[in-house]
């Protein structure tokens, strides 16, 4: 009996080690589920954008009630970072052993944090919400496996400056940046811009605040006295909000102009009746919602799975992008999924819109930045309208 006993569990467990062995050698695949995980802002200054993390778990749970995609189910698994960079990489290092890929992470001082363990640890990455610039130095084989399809903060302030000067007629601009790549990188944008404007326009100064700031009166004395015409955002909603609101009360009401991740109409609801006639870059791979029919389609199916998400429609849609981009990624990996093989298919996407939205990506061997593009907005009557075509720069990668 005993014998018997022993030769079953013995049988038992050598028929577990391939699946174990299995396990260990392809982290977050099964025969039926694929692990992706996000590091993301659901607390802090950037709260907001834990929309992003909504609408990436509502694309998911889509795909999922579609029969999820050769028979495997994706686990979506976000976790709270608050904006604070070791926490990010914190989070990032818990899920390592445990995902397939990491779908997004966001903003430059968390990316900055997280770039040697994202480049040393070779899990996927997709959709790095972040100045791509500080990826260029890093050799392609260390990044091979980093797929990107965001706009550059120097080339999308420059296309900023300039339509604020050609089509509007600015002629002094002024930054309230973040002080970090996000910010920095703006600057040299407007600098390159308005070096090759000449004399139509003055860029009158640069004022940075950290993350972590909350009391900007004494930052919207500073940017009074440069006394421009615009003044260029780049940081996160509750500064945008706070900085407009507090230039408003010393009497200082300059056009507003400000990078992409201020895209979302939510600033209405953040910063008030003072956000209409703001000028907001979009990123080149959504469409916007309540604007254009692609975008509500996809809101549609968000709403569905995220009811939460009402009022957040567009950080919603953007967060959803990088869940279609790994999706396509994984049906052109086929059944046999491996990290390995879904590089390789990642990097075999041509011409891909997300559902229809946007500029289309394109990847390949040599090719990590898919997309470098934005469009112009306006803040007109509750809703960000565009006003240019998509503006679409050379890929740095």
């Amino acid at each position: 009996m005993r014998k018997g006993l022993f030769w079953i569990l013995l049988l038992i467990m050598c028929m577990s080690l391939p699946a174990a062995a299995m396990a260990a050698d392809n982290p977050g695949v099964t025969k039926d589920e694929v692990v992706i995980g996000m590091t993301c802002p659901m607390s802090g200054p950037a709260a907001l954008w834990s929309a992003m993390a909504l609408g990436n778990s509502a694309w998911a749970k889509h795909i999922n009630d579609q029969g999820g995609i050769h028979g495997r189910k994706i686990k979506f698994v976000a976790k709270d970072d608050g904006y604070n960079p070791s926490r990010a990489l914190a989070n990032l290092t818990e899920m390592k052993n445990d995902v397939l890929a990491f779908g997004c992470v966001i903003g430059s001082a968390t990316a900055n944090a997280s770039k040697d363990f994202l480049l040393t640890s070779k899990v996927p990455v997709v959709h790095v919400h972040a100045n791509p610039r500080i990826w260029l130095k890093t050799p392609l084989a260390q990044r091979r496996h980093i797929f990107i399809a965001y706009p550059d903060y120097v080339d999308e302030a420059e296309a900023i400056t300039n339509y604020a000067v050609t089509t509007l007629g600015v002629k002094t601009i002024a930054l309230f940046g973040q002080n970090d790549d996000w910010g920095k990188g703006a600057e040299e944008g407007i600098h390159k811009a308005a070096k090759q404007l000449g004399s139509k326009v003055k860029f009158s100064g640069f004022i940075t605040f950290e993350p972590t700031d909350r009391a900007v009166g004494g930052h919207a004395l500073k940017l009074k006295e440069l006394n421009a015409d615009a003044v260029v955002v780049y940081g996160p909603p509750t500064q945008a909000a706070l900085i407009i609101k507090e230039m408003s009360k010393i009497g200082y009401k300059p056009k507003i102009f400000t990078a992409n991740p201020l895209g979302d109409p939510l600033m209405y609801k953040i910063a008030g009746a003072l956000w209409e006639g703001a000028y907001p870059a979009v990123s080149g791979n959504v469409s916007l919602p309540g604007v254009e029919p692609q975008a509500d389609k996809v809101v549609d199916i968000l709403l569905k799975y995220e009811p939460t998400l009402k009022g957040r429609e567009f950080l919603g849609v953007t967060g959803s992008t990088t869940m279609m981009l790994i999706a396509e990624g994984l049906r052109k990996a086929g059944p046999n999924l491996t990290r390995e093989s879904f590089i390789k298919a990642m990097e075999s996407i041509k011409d891909f819109k997300c559902e229809g939205m946007g500029a289309p990506i394109n990847f390949s061997a040599s090719q990590h930045h898919g997309l470098n593009a934005i469009r112009m907005a306006e803040a007109k009557n509750g809703k960000h309208v565009p006003i240019s075509e998509y503006m679409i720069f050379k890929p740095l990668f």
